[in-house]
C-alpha cells in the first residue's frame, strides 16, 4: 500500500506538472493564433495541440520517475503504447470541452478553462487506471537482460 501512495504522489507531480503545460499551452494558443474571434475552433485545435506537448512532458515523467522501476528497456512499445492512452485520455478532454463550448454554448474563456479542467480531471482517472494495468504493468516489463557469466564469455 505505501508503494501504490508513493507512485500515486509521483503520479501527481507529474500530473501536475503536465497539467501547467497543458494548460498554459492551451491558453496562449486561445488567446493568440487560435482565438475563438478568429478561428471558430479554435479552442479544439488549442487542445489537440495542448494535450500533444502535455502528453510528452508526462511521459518523460512517467517513464524515468513515477514507473521508472516498471518501464521497459526498449522505449519504442511503451512509447507507443502510452501515446494511445494518452489519446484516450485527450479524447474525453475533447469531449468534455465540445460538450461545454458547442453544445452548451458556454463560449468564454473561463467556461473553455473550466472544461478543460474536468476534462483532464476525468482523463487523468482514466490514463492512470491504464497506465497501470497495461503499459507500466509489471508483468509485461522486460526482465533485465543477464549479464554473461565468464565462463560462457570463454567459450
Amino acid at each position: 500500500m505505501r508503494r501504490l501512495i508513493a507512485q500515486l504522489a509521483r503520479f501527481g507531480v507529474v500530473g501536475a506538472v503536465g497539467f501547467v503545460v497543458d494548460t498554459a499551452v492551451f491558453n496562449l494558443l486561445r488567446f493568440t493564433v487560435l482565438d475563438p474571434a478568429d478561428v471558430h475552433s479554435g479552442p479544439f485545435w488549442a487542445k489537440v495541440i495542448s494535450t500533444t506537448v502535455a502528453i510528452f512532458v508526462n511521459w518523460m515523467g512517467n517513464r524515468y520517475w513515477t514507473f521508472r522501476d516498471q518501464r521497459r528497456a526498449v522505449a519504442t512499445r511503451e512509447g507507443v503504447e502510452f501515446v494511445v492512452v494518452s489519446l484516450g485520455g485527450m479524447v474525453i478532454a475533447l469531449a468534455t470541452l465540445g460538450v461545454s463550448h458547442y453544445v452548451l454554448g458556454y463560449t468564454s474563456a473561463f467556461a473553455d478553462n473550466v472544461a478543460n479542467i474536468v476534462g483532464l480531471g476525468l482523463g487523468t482517472i482514466f490514463r492512470f487506471w491504464l497506465y497501470k494495468v497495461w503499459v507500466y504493468h509489471p508483468e509485461r516489463t522486460a526482465a533485465p537482460v543477464a549479464e554473461p557469466v565468464a565462463s560462457e564469455v570463454a567459450q
